[in-house]
C-alpha cells in the first residue's frame, strides 16, 4: 500500500503499510510483520468518484428495431460530447461504410472523428460545420 522510510537516533526502519481498518494498522517493520492498534479511530479520505452518464455515439434505431436489423431500419448517430462540429464529410445520399468517418466534432479542445459503426446510406444530415451540439444530440440518421 504504502513505503517509508525512516530514520531514528541513526537507525534506519523501512515500514511498508499493508491495511489500515478502524484503529487496527498492520505493517510490515524492516520485513516484520506487525499488527498495530491506535487509540483514536483513524479516518480515511475518500476521493469521490465522479459518475458522468454514458452517451456512445451509437447508431440506435427505434425502440422496434434492432441494432442488427436490416439496412433499411433508420439509425441515429448522436454526439457522445458537447462540442462544435468542425466537418462533416458525408452529404445526404452517400453510402458509408462500417469505421468512415462522418464528422469532424471539437470537444474539450480536442478533435474527435464520429465514425459510422453500420453500413448504409445517409439519409440526413442535422448539423453544418459551426453548429454547437450537446452530448446525446442526433447528429446524422441512416437508413
Amino acid at each position: 500500500m504504502k513505503n517509508y522510510k525512516f530514520t531514528i537516533h541513526g537507525t534506519q526502519y523501512e515500514v511498508e503499510i499493508n491495511s489500515v481498518e478502524d484503529q487496527t494498522i498492520n505493517l510490515n517493520l524492516n520485513g516484520t510483520p506487525y499488527e498495530v492498534k491506535v487509540d483514536k479511530e483513524i479516518k480515511q479520505t475518500k476521493t469521490p468518484k465522479l459518475m458522468r452518464s454514458v452517451a456512445v455515439p451509437s447508431t440506435e434505431g427505434d425502440a422496434t428495431n434492432a441494432r442488427t436489423n436490416a439496412a433499411s431500419a433508420t439509425a441515429e448517430i448522436k454526439s457522445p460530447l458537447p462540442g462544435t462540429v468542425l466537418d462533416v464529410m458525408v452529404k445526404e445520399g452517400d453510402t458509408v461504410k462500417v469505421g468512415q468517418h462522418l464528422l469532424l466534432l471539437e470537444a474539450m479542445k480536442m478533435e474527435n472523428n464520429i465514425d459510422s459503426d453500420k453500413e448504409g446510406v445517409v439519409k440526413t444530415i442535422k448539423v453544418r460545420k459551426g453548429d454547437a451540439v450537446m452530448e446525446g444530440d442526433v447528429l446524422i440518421v441512416m437508413e
